[in-house]
């Protein structure tokens, strides 16, 4: 089973969703001031991306209707995805920011709720192909983009292939992703591919992988201290990881040492992120979805894109000028054939198994 999904499907799907966009029952956030005093909890990540949601999005819908924004934040996708099937269903959330493996997985256990896309006004700037997934019940947020992340004084020209990882000139100064984060299910699909497969061959590719087993000095589950092993020069290169946890140490790669690249011959990662509204939820169905609808605002994205380096998915993303020219961010129009998007659901079948077996043959 190929794990691309077709331009012309994706395409198809996002003018389908279109033609049911009737116009919006809700006014925009702004406008808001029956909010005042509503509360709204939203479960985002604990690192920078995170922060950023709070900063970029939440404090200013705060001050923009008077609704109060109470986060909880956690390292990774599987965390959040266990964090409601234990709340089952007892109210706890009602937004979360995931990867799109967790919403087509929560979909599947019947925990979320599909939102009213006439209450989000601002979907119809976004582009047709990242609108909704997981069966509708996951609303497009940013694209989640990955390459490699490698040592500016170690190479002169940004490396080409994820078979660079290979090398044993870098042994003991390699690091590769956590195996609950979806980056290395992305590294298993880049070895399939460098060897020749698909990438569904994860066969072939843990074979592969199983070489790197004492080259690996770290597992990225701390972006910080990955940042700081670059800085000291402890670390080569490794992948597939997210450029977006390193927005400030890629603008000073002179004292960061640290560069990253989506111009590998095997191609970028590209994963949708979606929002998701879980079935049983504490707040107000019309704030939350005003949340949600602001999560896509035009200024919000653009924001949002140039403080962690993902992908806008509104076309009128308003960005500055460094922001559009920054090749750490990937735009809609890039979304050519170097870019790979994961069949969710295929993902979401071989996830446990994958990062048990990852776990494994890399410890």
């Amino acid at each position: 089973m190929s794990l691309k999904i077709s331009r012309r499907s994706v395409l198809t799907a996002g003018a389908a969703i279109s033609a049911t966009l009737a116009a919006p029952s809700i006014l925009r956030a702004a406008s808001h001031g029956k909010l005042a005093g509503k509360e709204i909890r939203i479960l985002t990540w604990s690192d920078n991306t995170g922060l950023a949601v709070l900063e970029n999005i939440a404090k200013p819908f705060e001050e923009l209707t008077g609704a109060r924004v109470i986060a909880d934040r956690t390292g990774s996708t599987s965390e959040m995805v266990a964090k409601l099937r234990a709340a089952g269903d007892r109210p706890q959330y009602d937004i979360i920011t995931l990867a799109g493996v967790g919403a087509v997985e929560l979909a599947g256990d019947g925990l979320l709720a599909k939102p009213d896309l006439n209450k989000l006004p601002n979907l119809e700037d976004v582009d047709p192909r990242f609108r909704t997934g997981a069966d509708g019940f996951g609303i497009g947020y940013l694209l989640w983009t990955g390459g490699l992340i490698y040592n500016t004084k170690t190479f002169k020209e940004p490396p080409k292939s994820y078979a660079e990882m290979w090398d044993a000139a870098y042994k003991n100064r390699l690091f590769l992703p956590p195996a609950t984060w979806t980056d290395a299910l992305d590294t298993i699909f880049a070895t399939d591919i460098f060897l020749g497969g698909d990438g569904t061959n994860s066969e072939a590719a843990f074979a592969k992988l199983a070489e790197l087993r004492d080259s690996v000095l770290t597992f990225g589950e701390n972006p910080a201290q990955l940042s700081e092993l670059f800085r000291s020069d402890a670390l080569d290169i490794g992948g597939v990881y997210a450029p977006a946890f390193y927005a400030k140490e890629l603008a000073d790669p002179a004292n960061s040492n640290m560069g990253a690249t989506y111009d590998v011959d095997e191609g970028f990662f590209a994963d949708l992120m979606y929002t998701i509204m879980p079935k049983s939820k504490p707040g107000d169905d019309d704030a939350v979805h005003a949340f949600l609808d602001f999560t896509l605002d035009a200024k919000v994205q653009g924001v949002m894109a140039e403080a962690v380096l993902n992908g806008p998915v509104n076309q009128k993303a308003v960005m500055s000028e460094a922001a559009k020219a920054s090749p750490f961010i990937i735009k809609p129009e890039q979304m050519g054939e170097k870019a790979i998007i994961h069949d969710k659901a295929f993902i979401a079948e071989v996830r446990e198994t994958w990062i048990q077996k990852y776990t494994t043959t890399l410890s």
